[in-house]
């Protein structure tokens, strides 16, 4: 049988934490900023986490 591989997309886009949660940005805080309050940008700026039901899928293709 085949060796896993790991997709790189989705390791590049998701951190592991020590909980074994997956962590990851919030999109929209790359570029036309200036018309985005600075409210949202605060928020922008803080991590989100990938709920539970994705986040076996994705540690399946990060190899974890």
């Amino acid at each position: 049988m085949a060796k896993m591989k790991t997709v790189k997309a989705i390791r590049a886009k998701f951190r592991v934490t020590a909980t074994g949660k997956l962590k990851r940005n919030h999109p929209g805080k790359r570029h036309l900023l200036t018309k985005k309050s600075s409210n949202k940008k605060r928020h922008l700026s803080k991590p989100a986490y990938v709920s539970p039901t994705q986040a076996a899928t994705y540690k399946r293709l990060m190899g974890v």
